[in-house]
C-alpha cells in the first residue's frame, strides 16, 4: 500500500534550518510528482513547493529564496531544505504525491 513518511520537524529559533525527509513507499516514485504542504493551526492547507519527475521545482513565494525541494530517486525520498526560518512557518509540514494523491501523516515545525 502506498505510505509516506515524514520526519526532521522538531522546534527551532528564528533563523536557523531545518531539512525535512519524506520516505515514500507503494507507488513508483520516480514517475510522480511530489509536493510539500504545510498548515498553521486556522489556517488553510498551502503548498510550499513542487519538485516533478523531471527535477522542475516550483516554490510558493513565502519559500523563495529560503527553501529548496529536492528528490532522490534511489531511495525514495523527497526532501525539503529551510533555511533562515521565521515564526510564520511554524505548521505542520506534509508530503503528498502529484496534486491530489496520498498524503503523510505531517511533521512539525516550530520556530520561536
Amino acid at each position: 500500500h502506498v505510505q509516506l513518511v515524514e520526519s526532521g520537524g522538531r522546534s527551532v529559533q528564528a533563523g536557523e534550518f531545518l531539512t525535512l525527509e519524506c520516505i515514500g513507499s507503494g507507488f513508483p516514485f520516480d514517475e510522480r510528482d511530489m509536493h510539500w504542504y504545510r498548515q498553521a493551526p486556522g489556517n488553510e492547507c498551502e503548498l510550499v513547493a513542487s519538485i516533478e519527475i523531471d527535477g522542475a521545482t516550483l516554490y510558493a513565494d513565502s519559500a523563495k529564496g529560503r527553501f529548496t525541494i529536492s528528490r532522490d530517486n534511489a531511495y525514495n525520498t523527497l526532501y525539503l531544505q529551510m533555511n533562515t526560518l521565521k515564526t510564520e512557518d511554524t505548521a505542520t509540514y506534509y508530503c503528498q504525491i502529484g496534486e491530489n494523491g496520498s498524503r503523510g501523516q505531517g511533521t512539525q515545525v516550530t520556530v520561536s
